[in-house]
């Protein structure tokens, strides 16, 4: 049944209703895969992290949680009430949702990349922790936020697979919640590490390379 929805949205026959929609079913599956795989891997790195001195307020993290999941509600929801956002932006093309995969996996690689080197600092909650480290290995020489960076990457991928106007709306909403965490994120760093910190911004970019 679903299959079918998503292929009458713009092939001229049936025939190749059927064809594309089988394919592009199938990509939708590979591509929710990585995103459970990265998933899985979240949730047993997040045993052993180092104990919390300072966290931000219930209500702030209340937000972050409502951008992640309006996004995602966005991206993975055909839901018909969403209209026009239903529609699509790209044409079905095996190509596109192949190269969308790839973005995907490559996206949630670099999360992991940089996830590895955060290593006991990292918290899904805006925190400092005891001992906490500065990390500038790894990705974090280039970009001070690489797990937001390879997120959004995978989300651009999974944008591209899906080819709908709310998957866009969608990146666009978890975008906004990122650069709002990140900031606050650099508030709690800065207080913490001061010139040390701004060296490192210095060197850095927020989500991308500097390249200046």
């Amino acid at each position: 049944m679903y299959t079918l929805k998503r292929a009458n949205e713009s092939s001229p026959t049936g025939k190749e209703e059927a064809m594309n929609g089988t394919e592009f079913t199938i990509f939708d599956k590979i591509n929710a895969l990585i995103w459970a795989a990265l998933g899985l891997y979240w949730l047993i790195a997040a045993f052993g992290r180092k104990s919390a001195t300072k966290r931000e307020p219930a209500l702030e993290r209340l937000v972050h949680i409502l951008f992640m999941f309006g996004g995602f509600a966005l991206i993975y929801s055909p839901d018909p009430r969403f209209g026009v956002l239903n529609q699509r932006f790209l044409p079905h093309s095996q190509a596109i949702s192949i190269f969308g995969v790839a973005i995907t996996a490559a996206g949630a690689a670099v999360a992991i990349w940089a996830r590895v080197h955060l290593g006991k600092n990292w918290s899904g909650v805006v925190t400092i922790r005891q001992e906490h480290q500065l990390i500038r290995s790894g990705p974090y020489k280039y970009v001070r936020h690489p797990i937001y960076t390879g997120m959004l990457l995978a989300l651009i991928g999974t944008a591209l697979v899906i080819g709908q106007w709310r998957a866009l709306l969608g990146f666009a909403v978890i975008l906004v919640g990122f650069v709002k965490k990140a900031r606050k994120e650099e508030s709690f760093l800065q207080t913490q590490f001061g010139a040390d910190f701004e060296d490192h911004k210095r060197h850095t970019g927020f989500f991308v390379p500097r390249f200046t």
